[in-house]
């Protein structure tokens, strides 16, 4: 079977292709469990360490907005399975809002389209997100039930996502299933222009020495997920029974809420643990970011996606340990 990752030059998919990898299979009917016989990853650009250990052939880059590109590679092999995670992120997407339309809505329709034209019913994962959320009615903690109001460009096309991939699911043209990540953390290099990249810089940069601006209130509460976690729950809803999603094929993540005051007082306590210097961490409000942000929910209601076998982090202690065994404290 081929998988195909759109997104894998990013952290999050380059791990995942990493973590299928090793897997080498995966269960997605009863009985023995299908053999990956080909990864593909494509991304716009990846870089030399997202390349590490892939071949050339794996590798594709170039525009999924582009349908042509797509039908390159979607029609290429059958059968097979599909994990969409390309997007624009919020930042961009509050800023070219056409941008956000072409990337995240049309390409998500050609790929759907390009799906039902194979007719192989594939399966596919699509990488939604808590920013489906939001406004004056959304209540603290969400769940699958809770009424969706984005307030992000990012968000309103994600939750278009969500629904073309019931109806196409239910039409059977494809079997689709989304999950609504909350924050992820902590992702190594470069912070991107998500408003949610606070998160991760709050650990990676001072644990490399390095300053971080902190954009929110330290008693700014957030729900997240280490990427750890997230790869696990991803591979979890790929192989899960599709009668197990009946007709709402959108699954909220489990996370776990911190409060920012709080996740840096354990950074610091772990800091003093191993001997390491921390990188300041100055108070910079911003505005735009706290805005953003203040529109989130601050925890999720995730009993489904656990009955299904997603889990959550024990706590942020556990994150900064994964990360610091991972990539250590550079930043690169």
């Amino acid at each position: 079977m081929n998988i195909i990752i759109t997104g894998a030059g990013g952290f999050l998919g380059n791990q995942l292709a990493r973590e299928l990898q090793q897997l080498g299979k995966l269960h997605l009917q009863p009985g023995e469990p299908a053999r990956i016989s080909r990864l593909t990853l494509v991304d716009q650009c990846f870089s030399d360490a997202a390349r590490q250990g892939f071949d050339s052939q794996t590798i594709v880059e170039g525009d999924i907005a582009d349908p042509t590109f797509l039908a390159s590679l979607i029609s290429s092999e059958k059968p097979f399975a599909l994990f969409h995670l390309a997007a624009m992120v919020s930042g961009d997407g509050e800023r070219d809002f056409d941008g956000c339309m072409r990337v995240n809505l049309d390409a998500t329709r050609s790929i759907l389209e390009l799906c039902r034209a194979a007719g192989s019913r594939p399966r596919l994962v699509f990488a939604s997100s808590l920013a489906a959320f939001g406004g004056a009615i959304m209540p603290p903690v969400v769940s699958d039930s809770t009424k969706l109001l984005p307030q992000t460009t990012y968000g309103m096309t994600k939750v278009m996502g969500e629904l073309l991939i019931n109806d196409y699911s239910r039409k059977g043209y494809l079997d689709g299933r989304a999950a609504r990540l909350p924050t992820v953390f902590i992702r190594p290099g470069k912070p991107n222009a998500a408003a949610s990249s606070f998160a991760s810089g709050l650990f990676r940069e001072p644990l490399a020495g390095q300053p971080c601006d902190l954009p929110v209130s330290r008693s700014q509460g957030v729900p997240l997920l280490g990427y750890r976690r997230v790869i696990h729950n991803f591979i979890q809803l790929m192989q899960c029974d599709p009668a197990l999603l009946g007709d709402d094929r959108t699954v909220t993540m489990p996370s776990t809420q911190f409060e920012v005051g709080k996740m840096i007082e354990v950074l610091e306590q772990i800091a003093r643990e191993r001997g390491l210097t921390l990188g300041p961490i100055h108070d910079r409000p911003d505005p735009v970011i706290e805005r953003i942000v203040a529109g989130w929910p601050i925890g999720t209601e995730a009993a489904r996606g656990e009955s299904l076998g997603m889990r959550a982090d024990d706590s942020v202690r556990q994150v900064i340990e994964e990360y610091l065994d991972d990539f250590g404290t550079s930043a690169k």
